[in-house]
């Protein structure tokens, strides 16, 4: 098996299959931890682990999810067996980088050690409130994206909320190195970015994460993409070795992070200057989602492929964050219920079965985004209509298997199967 150097040398020529077998949001196969310098343990799972040794203990920064408490305290102890979890650094919120210190913390009790203490940017905690209070929703929106089981799955709403938080900037030594945590507004608001002078690595959470930018994401809360950019360029100029990704794998040598890093802000920059200039000009969301692009240079970059992001969703969330909610069509702001416009453009067209044949006539000629209109049309207007689902199981699935992006293509698969069940999704009452 190669190792986690070479998979991330195979990785930056642009031979890996980022879109399936190695994509950034998955496991490594068999989740192999691996020290990859002196006294530095990586853990590729959906997010990665990152344990340092001070010689006066360890430094997890990001400590997995609550599916990898287990493979995360049994990595560390095959690595270094007797030395104590004397930190962890949460480099955000979300529910896969902050449940691995469960095991650490129960040794210590058994062991008399002091338990581990857990650093966090100051809105952490309020994310945890926000997410116990949203776990339905959460739930929900979490089936879509990842293809997870819509029976039996369900949110965590206990958190190890963190023992030290601060606002900007916090420095802490342990043995001989120091870890200095910066927050930065970025994938969510509550971000932490680390850097270990002494031995040249970099954390920077899921600031980089071997993709676009997760700065759009539809379901989830607002993005920044112009803050992110400013992080990433005051990493870039560190003159970091080594830079952990929060998704994804390591990057080696400081010449290729900070070409990394700045194609990464130069990507976001022009996103959201472009969105802006439109917004300027008085157009619609739709004008702007189908006019933005991503710099020609950017496109052929191995980790700035649109792998789990899409630069669609980045231009919402820019207009979301500068423009609101109104997208700019008047209809738009007092709709009727969807359903019954579906039941009226439905009745003008000659009907579900005209519907459905113009569709077909679409999706055959290769125009799977205009067909997947007009089956959602079908379906809407005639819920209980096993040749409207039929279709849209068929044009979903299809179209579903033309996106790079996992988001876009989960969402797209979810919609598939709750046609094959008759419904129009199922994670939610629909």
């Amino acid at each position: 098996m190669a190792t986690i150097r070479q998979m991330s040398e195979r990785h930056w020529d642009g031979g890996g299959d980022l879109v399936f077998e190695e994509h950034p949001v998955r496991p490594i196969a068999n989740r192999a931890a691996e020290e990859i310098a002196d006294g530095v343990l990586c853990l590729k799972s959906i997010a990665s682990v990152t344990a340092i040794d001070t010689g006066d203990g360890l430094v997890m920064l990001d400590t997995g999810g609550f599916f990898d408490q287990e493979v995360v305290f049994d990595s560390v102890r095959s690595w270094r067996p007797r030395a104590r979890l004397a930190d962890a650094v949460y480099s955000h919120h979300h529910v896969d980088h902050v449940f691995g210190t469960a095991r650490f913390e129960a040794e210590a009790a058994e062991q008399g050690w002091e338990p581990p203490t857990v650093y966090a940017h100051a809105d952490v905690p309020e994310h945890f409130r926000r997410y116990r209070a949203t776990a339905g929703w959460n739930a929900a929106i979490n089936q879509r994206q990842f293809g997870l089981p819509v029976d039996g799955f369900e949110w965590p709403v206990d958190y190890r909320m963190p023992d030290v938080t601060y606002a900007d900037r916090l420095t802490f030594r342990r043995g001989s190195m120091t870890f200095e945590l910066h927050h930065a507004r970025g994938e969510t608001d509550d971000a932490t970015w680390t850097w270990v002078p002494e031995a040249r690595v970099l954390h920077p959470g899921d600031l980089f994460i071997w993709a676009v930018p997760n700065a759009g994401n539809p379901q989830k809360v607002q993005r920044y993409l112009s803050d992110w950019a400013v992080a990433l360029r005051e990493m870039a100029g560190l003159g970091a070795e080594i830079m952990v990704s929060g998704h994804g794998l390591p990057v080696f040598g400081a010449e290729r992070i900070t070409t990394a890093l700045i194609d990464t802000a130069d990507l976001l920059d022009s996103i959201e200057a472009q969105v802006l200039a439109l917004m300027n000009t008085g157009a619609t969301l739709d004008r702007v989602i189908h006019s933005v692009e991503v710099p020609e240079r950017l496109r052929d970059r191995p980790y700035l492929r649109p792998v789990y992001d899409h630069p669609q969703f980045l231009v919402r969330n820019v207009w979301r964050r500068y423009g609101g909610w109104y997208d700019g069509e008047p209809d738009h702001l007092l709709p009727a219920p969807r359903a019954q416009q579906a039941r009226i453009w439905v009745e003008m067209a000659g009907g579900v079965s005209a519907v459905l044949r113009r569709a077909a006539e679409l999706a055959d000629a290769g125009d799977l985004r205009m067909a997947c209109h007009l089956v959602e049309h079908a379906v809407l207007a005639e819920p209980d209509s096993r040749e409207a689902h039929q279709a849209r199981t068929e044009v979903y699935s299809r179209r579903a298997q033309e996106q790079e992006s996992s988001m876009a293509r989960n969402l797209m698969l979810h919609a598939a199967e709750a046609s094959r069940r008759n419904r129009r999704d199922l994670a939610g009452p629909g």
